[in-house]
């Protein structure tokens, strides 16, 4: 049994700020996620993308930034169970929570903060027979590291603003040797601007852009090296690749979450303003994962959440002590 303070289910960016605000107050925190790595979605699906709207910094890269979180945590010396799922959440006493994982690890705290983001993610695949076959044999559903795609062929199929980023990304990077743009209709639901670029960048024969068609089948002897791409009317035809990268999007779901008897409205958890707590006292919900009037779905709003929230939580552990905000500009960061 791991004993701690403050459960923190989600290690994505306002997981990982939380374990500091909760420093600040002298509240531990263990912190659960499904992933082998903290970061989130941030590590997970864009680790090399910039972000423009974390205070102070015009822009960083978000693995930059979970690494920066880290060091930022690391004097509170947070625990971690990852590569683990919680799934079951039980109140066994007044102030005592037990969080077991699907692998059968628990946890027990007086305090649970659901950070979970948009919940589990699930890629959008194309309907392509033995599509499974090739995974991981040349058939990514996100990109991780556009290295791996250096001196390669690409197809990128989609229509939306990560199949037109990363189309753009790789070419003007010099990363990818070849890069087909392959999207069933004639117009883009991606930013304006983007789709202008890959318009330029088809026309100066830097990308292989190919509407109105989409990709249906794929060929190769134990990893991809070609699709076949249907046109509307022409008919199909055998395009050679190493790679064939469908970016339909990511299904999220809440998971386990929504059977923990939590108020849920539109797939997410709703909770009180005050404090960001839920309909349970003793859980809290911060992030993308809760919902409230006015919510905007933002790192820096899941920031100020949290820091809310573990104020309350120290109410809740410590009620007969009086909690005085201290300014770390005069008190520094002292661990533990």
């Amino acid at each position: 049994m791991i004993k701690t303070d403050i459960i923190i289910i989600g290690a994505g960016p306002v997981g990982l700020f939380t374990i500091f605000e909760a420093g600040l107050l002298k509240l531990k925190c263990h912190l659960i996620d499904s992933l082998p790595q903290p970061g989130g979605q941030c590590s997970e699906i864009y680790p090399k993308k910039p972000i423009y709207d974390i205070p102070g910094f015009p822009s960083i890269l978000a693995g930059d930034l979970v690494d920066n979180l880290m060091e930022q945590a690391a004097p509170f010396k947070p625990g971690f169970t990852l590569g683990e799922a919680a799934v079951k959440i039980e109140k066994v006493e007044e102030n005592k929570f037990i969080v077991t994982t699907d692998k059968g690890t628990q946890h027990e705290a007086p305090i649970v903060m659901i950070a979970g983001g948009l919940g589990v993610f699930e890629p959008r695949k194309p309907p392509i027979e033995n599509l499974e076959d090739y995974e991981d044999k040349g058939v990514e559903y996100i990109i991780k590291d556009p290295e791996f795609y250096r001196g390669k062929e690409c197809v990128i199929s989609g229509g939306g603003d990560s199949a037109l980023d990363w189309a753009i990304f790789l070419v003007e990077k010099n990363i990818a040797s070849k890069v087909s743009l392959v999207h069933r209709r004639s117009s883009f639901r991606g930013h304006l601007d983007s789709v202008q670029k890959v318009m330029d960048l088809a026309e100066a024969g830097k990308i292989n852009l190919l509407t109105d068609r989409e990709v249906v089948g794929i060929g190769g002897d134990g990893k991809v090296e070609n699709v076949t791409i249907r046109h509307k009317t022409e008919g199909d035809v055998v395009v050679p690749t190493d790679h064939f990268i469908p970016l339909f999007g990511l299904k999220p779901s809440l998971g386990p979450i929504a059977d923990w008897g939590l108020e849920i409205e539109k797939n997410a958890i709703k909770v009180d303003t005050t404090d960001y707590s839920t309909n349970i006292p003793g859980i809290y919900a911060i992030g993308d994962v809760n919902t409230y009037v006015g919510k905007l779905k933002l790192i820096l709003c899941g920031f100020h959440e949290g820091t809310i929230a573990v104020q309350s939580a120290f109410a809740r552990i410590h009620p007969d002590k009086k909690n005085i905000l201290k300014y770390t500009t005069v008190n520094g960061v002292q661990g533990f």
